[in-house]
């Protein structure tokens, strides 16, 4: 005879596993809900705006490179992907500290609202791993973001903006 033994972690997995086939099914009318609704503003990051410097310029790459900072931008509401739209990039790397102006730069956005910027690895301030980007060109409402690596080793993040009107 065979038994099964649920422990609560599985049986909290099963359950998310349901809830989430129940989200791409569009089971309950979730799906049609979420899209009526529209896709909801990236909100600012607690301490995305630390040692901000406006103004930094357009550039092919900051520093020596190896390490890539990516990702997308896009309206709130529709999620159109926006053109043309300028993010700050600055980190503290093994070139330089998060304030040092030669450690901060900026890039645009391509026809499908994505952006990428080389910069110098990026090692940990404060114990953790991180980036920081901005929107801050004023067509849509600020946003400061700080994502954090998983790892101090790893060679890109991502970060990702929903932008609204301002």
């Amino acid at each position: 005879m065979t038994y099964l033994h649920f422990t609560r972690r599985k049986f909290v997995m099963a359950g998310a596993a349901s809830a989430g086939a129940a989200l791409v099914t569009g089971a309950s009318g979730l799906i049609g809900q979420a899209r009526a609704q529209g896709i909801a503003p990236t909100p600012t990051m607690r301490g995305g705006a630390n040692n901000y410097l406006p103004g930094a310029p357009i550039v092919d790459r900051i520093g020596n490179g190896g390490f890539w900072m990516r990702g997308t931008v896009r309206r709130a509401g529709d999620g159109a992907p926006l053109e043309g739209v300028r993010i700050q990039i600055w980190a503290h790397t093994t070139e330089g500290y998060e304030r040092d102006p030669h450690s901060h730069g900026a890039t645009l956005t391509d026809a499908d609202g994505a952006f990428r910027l080389e910069t110098p690895q990026i090692v940990p301030a404060f114990g953790q791993p991180h980036g920081h980007l901005a929107y801050d060109s004023g067509t849509f409402k600020t946003v400061f973001l700080r994502p954090v690596m998983a790892s101090s080793t790893d060679t890109s993040l991502e970060a990702h903006f929903v932008l609204q009107t301002a």
